[in-house]
């Protein structure tokens, strides 16, 4: 088995409440601006752990969400990371290893930088923390259905956690820095965030 990782997801865009990048629809204002972390909490990769490390992507989507290789993006390693753990979780997001992390990864047409970064990544009471040095910041907290429960999407024809629930929420605040790699900057209160739980291998 070339990996087995698992985690939890964050994810803030652009788009209203509830994004219908997930649905196969166009974004809300034409384009989406998101930024997605994937807190791996334990997991191998070719053989090399990667427990406890984060990685982010932050990306500008022109148009449908689906279109092969349309993003335009930056990859964030956690700083913690050595050399080894960078190039295993590199190899695995880039779609290098297969399975349906590559299927995601082949939405991607242009990576502008690849870098190392601080990362907060925090789930605390169901409310979620990002922070991306000092690039990206957001804060989001899921929607609770009539049982108490998560609102949760499921069998959406797009995913960031191929195979698992995303529980649908709110951010009251996505910052994002763009300047620096030609992405546009973001500065919202109370648009899209997605959370969840993940399992990937191949």
């Amino acid at each position: 088995m070339a990996y087995e990782i698992e985690g939890r997801l964050l994810e803030v865009c652009t788009c209203n409440v509830l994004c219908p990048c997930w649905v196969g629809e166009d974004p809300d204002y034409k384009t989406c601006d998101t930024t997605i972390a994937w807190g791996i909490e334990k997991g191998t990769v070719d053989g090399v752990s990667v427990d406890g490390l984060t990685l982010a992507v932050s990306a500008h989507i022109p148009k449908n969400i689906l279109i092969p290789k349309s993003w335009k993006a930056v990859v964030f390693v956690d700083d913690r990371a050595s050399a080894e753990q960078q190039d295993a979780l590199i190899r695995l997001f880039t779609g290098q290893l297969g399975g349906a992390v590559a299927d995601l990864a082949g939405l991607i047409g242009e990576v502008v930088a690849v870098e190392r970064a601080p990362i907060v990544f925090s789930v605390e009471g169901g409310k979620g923390r990002l922070t991306i040095g000092k690039l990206v910041e957001a804060e989001m907290a899921p929607f609770i259905g009539a049982t108490g429960n998560p609102t949760t999407l499921a069998e959406t024809v797009f995913s960031t956690i191929p195979g698992s629930p995303v529980y649908a929420a709110k951010a009251s605040t996505y910052v994002r820095d763009g300047s620096g790699h030609g992405i546009p900057s973001v500065d919202l209160q109370d648009h899209n965030a997605l959370q969840g739980h993940f399992r990937f291998a191949a």
